[in-house]
């Protein structure tokens, strides 16, 4: 019964993260490329999940989290509690919430650990908010200014190669930070067949998303200014990137990258709104203060069942 709650929790886990958590990283990638078949851009996302897992794998002596699980032990005891998260998380993502499977699923196998992530994600939404205000008010205003002005011309074949190369560099980060989720359900020293087997399950779950062109927590990409132009894409994809790389350097503990996607689009979208005056700046801050709100949400909902879960399990006994 222990290896069929690990395995199960390994597969909602994975489905969870991919309808959740990958869609704030290769959002603004299938928003830009929603005319290319869906199986092509399935086909390269596979590609460097593949080469991220083989090379975490043979690197790190069978650890595919690169390191991120160090602090989070693995159960000695495999019960139904571990199920829940991955639930509700299936359930939130079906209402649109982008909530931090970090803190959803990691907190229950090691509430201890809490703290330190919330204190590194608190720092990382900060950080990229701050960095989407400052770069797109004074560095990028006359870029993006340019792009809204030219979106019905079509785009120099550089950028779609540059849109590519910046999808690459962001989607192997993000594999590295968050990788971690799903893999708490694993052994942290994998054989060869679990790593085919869970590389198997990752591509196939990713291809659903692919053919789904993202699901509910797509609007969250998809109703920020100008994020279906390729430009504006390949921009946001480098600085979103640039900042997982400086957190994987900082520290192993886990994070929400969550948290640093909600932050940046929103110091992005507040800039953009003081350049423009696309829309007034209260309906703005109400977009920013509706997605933090969601971020939120999935914190208070992770410390319940952190806490709570364990209480429930030992009144049942």
């Amino acid at each position: 019964m222990e290896y069929f709650f690990m395995l199960t929790g390994f597969i909602m886990a994975s489905y969870s993260l991919v309808s959740n958590d990958v869609i704030q990283t290769l959002g603004t990638f299938l928003s830009s490329n929603k005319e290319r078949p869906w199986w092509m851009l399935w086909l390269f996302a596979s590609f460097i999940l593949t080469a991220i897992f083989i090379f975490g794998w043979w690197a790190n002596n069978g650890d595919i989290s690169y390191g991120r699980l160090e602090q989070i032990p693995f159960p000695e005891e495999f019960t139904w509690v571990y199920l829940v998260p991955p639930i509700v998380l299936v359930i939130l993502t079906q209402l649109g919430i982008p909530v931090s499977t970090t803190f959803l699923i990691l907190t229950v196998f090691a509430p201890q650990a809490l703290n330190s992530m919330l204190i590194k994600s608190l720092l990382g939404y900060l950080l990229a908010l701050v960095t989407g205000i400052v770069i797109y008010k004074f560095v990028a205003r006359g870029l993006e200014s340019n792009f809204l002005e030219s979106q019905e011309e079509e785009n120099p074949r550089y950028w779609i190669v540059l849109q590519w190369l910046s999808t690459a560099f962001l989607w192997s980060q993000w594999l590295i930070q968050d990788m971690a989720n799903i893999f708490a359900y694993l052994p942290r020293k994998l054989s060869l067949s679990w790593l085919i087997f869970s590389l198997g399950i990752t591509i196939a779950l990713h291809g659903i998303l692919f053919y789904r062109r993202g699901g509910e927590v797509q609007k969250i990409v998809t109703n920020k200014t100008n994020t279906q132009d390729i430009r504006s894409a390949t921009i946001i994809n480098f600085i979103y990137g640039s900042i997982l790389v400086f957190f994987i350097k900082l520290s192993s503990i886990p994070m929400s990258t969550t948290w640093v996607f909600i932050g940046l689009l929103g110091g992005r979208e507040l800039a953009i709104t003081l350049n423009s005056k696309i829309r007034p700046l209260k309906e703005t801050g109400k977009m920013i203060a509706g997605d933090s709100l969601k971020a939120l949400i999935g914190l208070i909902v992770s410390v319940l069942l952190a806490f709570g879960l364990p209480l429930i399990e030992k009144a049942i006994g």
